[in-house]
């Protein structure tokens, strides 16, 4: 049966990857709803945000299920968020990509279970400034497992001693130079579990992306007079899209720069 799922055509796996991604996506929004408030992801089950009556079965479809009843909550007849479908969605892209990138294999289910996780990280992040400590502590144990895996114990083990490491000391400093937080907790475990899942020349990919990115739009915020050097910008979603950038380019590009400064490839 392995043997056969592995020789379907690539469009078929990457079509079970999109289904599954936008079940994922459904119950990403539940952790993203449930999560900051430190409530049971489980229990009770989905209910309208509005009424907070329970939601059928079928009124529970990803995406589908919003379309059927325009945008609207059977019972109450209030407007969902148009952010619930556009999660489900967005999910559901990323595990098609990762379902075709990886193919069926074990970094194919590593990353369909750190992709998620990225998307919730990113709007939790984005709403509530916070990255909570029961994604990233696990996330940590789960990033030294399979880091050892994909790159082997000591890369593991040094990318998250170096990520985690150089964010604290960052945070660290900051504070004694300011006397206040300048990153906050979540984003030190965030890069420590990175770090620990990609390895130690991909932990400093990740950074660098994540402070170009996050850079480039704190410096267009201020253009348009949106932020000024004060504001408070999120890292975490920055540091989420320069892993997953990580994960499905990172080792083309981390080989084409060191090709270019005449180095071999690790």
């Amino acid at each position: 049966m392995i043997e056969n799922i592995s020789q379907l055509p690539p469009w078929t796996f990457t079509l079970v990857g999109l289904v599954f991604g936008l079940m994922v996506g459904s119950f990403a929004n539940v952790c993203i709803s449930r999560l900051p408030q430190k409530q049971s992801v489980v229990f009770p089950a989905s209910h309208c945000p509005k009424c907070n009556k329970p939601i059928h079965v079928m009124d529970n479809i990803p995406l589908i299920s919003y379309i059927l009843l325009k945008g609207q909550c059977r019972n109450c007849k209030q407007k969902i968020s148009l952010i619930y479908p556009a999660i489900e969605l967005v999910t559901g892209l990323l595990m098609a990509t990762v379902f075709y990138r990886f193919g069926f294999s074990w970094e194919c289910l590593i990353f369909a279970i750190v992709v998620p996780a990225l998307v919730i990280i990113t709007v939790i992040d984005i709403e509530h400034q916070i990255i909570p400590d029961v994604i990233t502590l696990p996330g940590i144990v789960f990033g030294l497992a399979a880091g050892s895996y994909l790159n082997g114990w000591l890369d593991s083990v040094i990318g998250l001693a170096l990520g985690g490491g150089m964010f604290w000391l960052l945070a660290e400093g900051y504070f004694r130079i300011r006397g206040k937080m300048g990153m906050g907790g979540g984003d030190i475990k965030y890069i420590a579990a990175a770090g620990a899942l990609m390895g130690w020349a991909q932990v400093l990919f990740i950074i660098f992306v994540g402070a170009l990115a996050g850079g480039i739009f704190g410096g267009i915020g201020m253009g348009v007079k949106k932020l000024d050097f004060l504001s408070r910008i999120p890292f975490g979603p920055f540091l989420a899209l320069a892993t997953l950038i990580s994960i499905f380019f990172g080792d083309l590009i981390v080989d084409w720069y060191l090709n270019l400064v005449s180095l071999q490839p690790l």
